[in-house]
């Protein structure tokens, strides 16, 4: 959510904004909105001033036996005490107005970010490695586990529909070998506390990281009103909802491997085979709580995390930094890193790393101590994937696939294969 005063102060820059984004101007409606509830809390104010004052009157008009003017005074007292009942009510009716019409507008693009339109307006960063040359015709992944008679569609759309699937044996060994590989890397080495958060979050998490309400359609709700989340993210930064916290814990790194679950209601037609774009999933989350004058150099540090994982993995990818209309809701700055799919012939993306400002502080109300004790401050939150395991188990199928069919097993993850050299 963005700041109500810097709106007031730069209305201009706040279009300017929406407009890099393709969006609207929304200045002119906030503003009509914000100064019909400041001037209507100027009236309750002043009703209650107004109050206070007569109030006292009335007890030196009966002290002067005034029954009349004492009479007249209570009259208006009733009066004002009325007004100000039903005003506070039209300034709950405002606050919420407010709320709802900052809530939809998205976060401000960093200066440095690309301007553009979709994704072909977004701008490559760097690569790592080089694309691997197969002396035969490569397969796409679900070619490859079809045929081992470890990927399954068919089973899992009896079970649970499209977008489903079941892995089994030495591929399903390889996804939990992904995941465990990924959080012992960021855990062990990049200084991340592991969480086993909820899977089950109420509306003031989804609220808080952006979800709701403008992407409810995306989401999966539980008959008892409970979301499941899309990402671990919204668990991890809403550890801190509400909160105050202390200059001396931040950085905050926190990380999970949890399952994630998206109704992908506005990608109906996309990627349709395969476990390119699933219902369930799962994924490494990278999350930062820090201080507002380090978030950006946090950016740098997590994508660099991501990126290792893929360079122990020995992957080809390439990062971009995305434009402005390809940005996510909350997000001021993203990169994605895209993989190399040699089935495929293309790159595909498999972490995004944001940096979000005080976008969602704002949302969950959660700020920082100053450092000498005084005041505090809103918070920056980062989040970014480290990475997605479904797509990580996509490219090392793609990638090390052999000419008979079987996958060798990358070298970082044979400690965790019990030694396979590889599966098929």
């Amino acid at each position: 959510m963005l700041d109500i005063k810097w709106i007031r102060e730069a209305p201009e820059a706040l279009d300017a904004a929406l407009a890099r984004r393709g969006a609207a101007p929304a200045s002119a409606a906030i503003l009509k909105i914000d100064e019909e509830r400041r001037a209507h809390i100027a009236a309750l104010q002043e009703a209650q001033e107004k109050r206070n004052a007569a109030s006292k009157e009335i007890g030196k008009a009966k002290a002067a036996k005034d029954e009349a003017l004492a009479s007249s005074l209570m009259s208006a007292v009733a009066e004002l005490k009325t007004f100000i009942q039903d005003g506070e009510t039209r300034e709950r009716e405002l606050d919420e107005a407010l709320t709802d019409a900052l809530s939809t507008i998205p976060n401000v693009p960093l200066d440095d970010v690309p301007d553009g339109p979709d994704e072909t307006a977004n701008v490559e960063h760097h690569q790592f490695g080089e694309k691997r040359i197969l002396d035969f015709e490569p397969k796409e992944h679900f070619d490859l586990g079809e045929a081992m008679g470890t990927m399954d569609f068919e089973r899992a759309a009896k079970l649970s529909g499209s977008r489903f699937v079941i892995l089994k044996g030495q591929l399903a060994r390889m996804e939990r070998a992904l995941g465990q590989f990924m959080l012992d890397l960021h855990t062990g080495e990049h200084g991340y506390t592991e969480v086993s958060p909820p899977l089950l979050v109420r509306d003031e998490a989804m609220y808080g990281t952006g979800q709701l309400p403008k992407f409810a359609e995306d989401l999966f709700r539980t008959t008892d009103g409970r979301w499941l989340i899309p990402t671990a993210e919204v668990s991890l930064t809403n550890l801190v909802l509400g909160e105050i916290v202390e200059d001396k814990q931040l950085p905050m790194r926190l990380t999970a491997l949890t399952p994630c679950f998206r109704s992908e209601a506005g990608s109906a037609g996309r990627d349709v085979r395969g476990m390119l774009r699933q219902h369930q999933f799962s994924k490494v989350e990278l999350v930062s709580i820090t201080a507002p004058e380090t978030s950006l150099e946090e950016h740098e540090r997590m994508l660099s995390c991501a990126e290792e994982v893929l360079k122990r993995l020995g992957l080809h990818y390439r990062v971009v930094t995305l434009c402005t209309g390809d940005m996510g809701f909350g997000s001021r700055k993203t990169y994605d890193i895209e993989v190399w799919l040699p089935g495929q012939k293309a790159y595909r993306e498999i972490s995004s790393c944001s940096v979000c400002g005080d976008f969602q502080a704002r949302r969950m109300n959660t700020r920082v101590r100053n450092p000498d004790g005084k005041g505090t401050r809103f918070v920056h939150t980062l989040n970014g994937s480290g990475v997605a395991v479904g797509r990580a188990l996509i490219a090392v199928m793609e990638t090390y696939q052999n000419a008979d069919g079987s996958i060798s097993v990358p070298d970082a993850l044979k400690p965790y294969m019990g030694g396979l050299e590889r599966i098929g």
